[in-house]
């Protein structure tokens, strides 16, 4: 996240979306302050666009949709509105209110990280992710080197990590039973 739009100022969660439905420029809410989102790199967008491609196809016959960076998600227990590169939700969509704009129930979310998020993605952002009840896994994709970190949500509520480093590895989507090769991931990226 970056600066506050305006300092010392606080929102409530329902100004906030009235600014940004109207906005030209996506922005994240928290406990109050809205933090404008920078843009992407190119290699942001090809990671991003590469993996909800493959997932767009792979999940057309499990009833379940992946989303990309312009669906929102709101997690109620702790007030965040934000942008996931990829959300995915199986079975019926649970959404806000009728703008259907704003997931409730991802069962699983990616992010891409770049230099200004990488802290935030796999810090503070991840605990508040955690406080979604129906989440069961999170990516995160480096879009500066070959490297996916994978969070898994134990029976226990605890959270099991993988780091897979190789291009020529393939990983499952436990959730969803699915496979990617991370060669599909990174096509068209060269570090």
């Amino acid at each position: 996240m970056s600066a506050p739009n305006q300092k010392n100022r606080k929102y409530t969660p329902q100004e906030y979306l009235e600014l940004e439905r109207k906005a030209e420029h996506k922005s994240e809410y928290f406990k109050g302050e809205i933090f404008a989102m920078s843009g992407a790199t190119r290699q942001h967008n090809v990671i991003s666009g590469n993996f909800y491609a493959f997932l767009h196809q792979k999940l057309k016959s499990k009833g379940c949709r992946p989303y990309g960076p312009d669906m929102r998600v709101h997690i109620p227990v702790n007030s965040l509105y934000t942008y996931p590169d990829i959300s995915i939700v199986c079975g019926k969509e649970e959404f806000l209110d009728n703008e259907f704009d704003t997931l409730l129930n991802p069962i699983f979310i990616c992010e891409v990280l770049s230099t200004s998020t990488s802290d935030y993605d796999t810090g503070g952002k991840f605990t508040l992710y955690r406080s979604i009840e129906f989440l069961k896994e999170y990516w995160v994709i480096s879009s500066l080197e070959y490297r996916l970190l994978k969070f898994v949500r134990q029976p226990n509520n605890d959270w099991l990590m993988s780091e897979i480093l190789s291009l020529n590895e393939t990983v499952l989507i436990e959730t969803l039973a699915v496979e990617v090769p991370l060669k599909e991931i990174y096509l068209d990226v060269e570090f």
